[in-house]
């Protein structure tokens, strides 16, 4: 009696929370197969130049919005199925570019440059992340408990920091007379700008990533690091393993749940990186996929925004996490399995 009771309680709760989730998703792959327009009308319009006598009037035919009687323009929705995905993707560039066998004007479509820039962002940062977090771990793990606590408190003040504060914080120690800059012009005797061409941007990007995340891997590898088997780890002493054997060998196995899920964490928070780019200011250069949606939401000088565009650049990069966190999960399903049997 109490578990039919707790059922229809659980029952109704989880169907809310699964529409709660699911609502915002159908809403913006609805609007990614609609374009929503002003309604135009031609209209003549009269124009006189100044004076009297030599006043001379010209009419012509003119297209206006059509304004309701509050004076607001009057819009209409018109479903255009996969045109929007079509405009975002333009694959009819890609596949002329292809043909020319020019790699530089694919990265100048919008979508194709940032789609680049947010995967080698993500998986180039990922095992950087892992190790330099493995890392911090073990050293701390193997220090003295007199300095445990300060080292710990120092490892993890970069993940408290805001990521825009943190993005900017690097940004202005290496932008035109930024304390670093100036450390290496002095150093070279030449004059250096970072944020003059892509690829410093981009090495300056990855190394605020790692310099941010990898405390976040650090205390989850510190936490499992507290359950190794230390009769395992004394075996392999007596047996004659090195170092390095031991990690390879009995740590890492026993730490692998928790690398893979620090990698579906970071997969999941990397491939939308939104606050790097903003932080670093670097528009004119490097784009990510959720920049690139944000830009199509911002109003052009008419007051207009790519809503359709938007809601497809946004689909497109949830499909991209789906192909990204499919490795990850597929590993997570089979040892799950391994253990339940």
């Amino acid at each position: 009696m109490k578990f039919k009771t707790f059922a229809a309680f659980v029952g109704p709760s989880v169907f809310m929370m699964l529409l709660f989730i699911a609502a915002p998703l159908v809403s913006v792959l609805i609007q990614s197969f609609q374009v929503t327009q002003p309604i135009l009308e031609q209209v003549e319009v009269e124009t006189c130049t100044p004076g009297f006598l030599t006043q001379t009037c010209v009419t012509e035919v003119k297209t206006v919005p059509v304004l309701d009687e509050n004076g607001a323009t009057v819009t209409e929705t018109r479903w255009v199925g996969l045109q929007s995905y079509q405009n975002v993707l333009q694959m009819n560039k890609v596949w002329e570019a292809v043909g020319n066998g020019s790699w530089n004007d694919i990265m100048q479509i919008d979508f194709w440059k940032a789609l680049r820039f947010t995967l080698t962002f993500t998986l180039l940062t990922l095992p950087l992340v892992i190790g330099v977090g493995l890392a911090i771990a073990l050293a701390v793990n193997n220090a003295t408990r007199a300095i445990r606590g300060p080292v710990i408190f120092i490892s993890l003040l970069p993940f408290i920091i805001t990521p825009v504060i943190g993005a900017l914080s690097i940004y202005w120690l290496f932008v035109g007379d930024g304390i670093l800059t100036a450390m290496l012009e002095r150093w070279t005797g030449t004059n250096i700008s970072m944020f003059a061409q892509g690829w410093t941007i981009e090495i300056l990007m990855y190394f605020f990533q790692v310099w941010h995340v990898a405390p976040f891997a650090f205390v989850i590898f510190y936490a499992g690091l507290q359950t190794v088997n230390m009769d395992t780890l004394e075996s392999a002493v007596i047996d004659g393993a090195s170092r390095w054997e031991r990690l390879r060998h009995v740590i890492v196995p026993h730490l692998m749940p928790l690398i893979i899920f620090i990698a579906l964490i970071h997969l999941m928070d990397t491939y939308r990186a939104f606050e790097v780019i903003v932080g670093f200011r670097s528009q004119a250069h490097v784009i990510s996929l959720q920049w690139l949606t944000y830009d199509f939401m911002t109003p052009d000088d008419a007051g207009n925004r790519a809503i359709s565009r938007a809601s497809a650049s946004a689909m497109l990069t949830m499909i991209g996490i789906v192909f990204l966190l499919i490795l990850p999960l597929r590993r997570t399903w089979r040892d799950h399995k391994g253990s339940a049997h």
